[in-house]
């Protein structure tokens, strides 16, 4: 019988912690899968810091190592470093990690061109802590600590992550995707192959923001959260490709 359809082979056989309808489980197998397809499973090395990826080491079958808090992008740099022509490293980040603590460490990897791969896992929100209220927080969204919602005249604007390291010189990809539709799914599949192979070609600083979902700390059902990122977050956050340096010089 021919096999149509079967699990990556960079992922393990743990069962996934996430909530009912969180995506992070579909943007674990698009990471798998490019991985698989690309042939790099034994070179690849992730790092994942503080957050609901802090358990990444369970499910994808490569190397891992565990960072602190916002450090991943350190972390990944030194990894990519020790052996920078066999690692291909990738970090596995949350928007209240990356956009956050580690806003730091993401925007310098950036404009030092690490040759180094960031899956940025964009949900506005903090899950792993309860729900409380995170950079990429819309505006008005009501959260833990956002009670009657964001207010930016007192807490300021979302920062939107792949807009801000467009003007950075050192910054060769950044792509910004969403998994709540078929649609969507195969073109995040795309976008995040594309920033393991740039850095397979050398090519230096690669992010994929994917756009989340969280029903837990959204409180809505799975159903009403793939609307609401629909309806409300990629208005706000606008899917596309906002710098492909190598794409534009071929251009002109």
């Amino acid at each position: 019988m021919a096999i149509v359809f079967e699990k990556p082979k960079s992922l393990t056989d743990a069962t996934l912690h996430y909530c009912p309808g969180c995506t992070h489980g579909i943007i674990h197998r698009l990471v798998a899968e490019a991985i698989d397809e690309l042939g790099i499973q034994g070179r690849t090395i992730g790092v994942a810091p503080v957050g609901c990826s802090v358990m990444a080491y369970d499910y994808f079958d490569v190397d891992f190592v565990q960072a602190p808090h916002g450090r991943a992008p350190a972390v990944a740099t030194g990894v990519k470093r020790a052996d920078p022509e066999n690692n291909i490293v990738f970090t596995y980040q949350g928007d209240g990690d990356l956009a956050a603590i580690g806003t730091a460490e993401t925007v310098h990897a950036a404009a030092r061109r690490e040759n180094i791969t960031v899956i940025f896992v964009n949900n506005a929100i903090y899950g792993m802590t309860g729900g409380q209220m995170a950079p990429t927080t819309l505006p008005g969204q009501v959260t833990q600590t956002s009670p009657y919602g964001r207010d930016v005249e007192t807490v300021g604007y979302p920062i939107k992550v792949c807009e801000l390291l467009s003007t950075v010189d050192g910054a060769a990809y950044l792509e910004r995707v969403a998994v709540n539709s078929p649609a969507n799914i195969k073109k995040a599949k795309k976008a995040i192959k594309k920033a393991f192979q740039n850095q397979i070609e050398g090519k230096g600083f690669s992010l994929v923001e994917v756009v989340s979902t969280c029903p837990t700390n959204w409180g809505m059902t799975p159903e009403k959260a793939l609307k609401w990122v629909e309806e409300k977050m990629i208005p706000y956050y606008p899917l596309g490709v906002y710098k492909d340096i190598y794409a534009e010089e071929e251009a002109k």
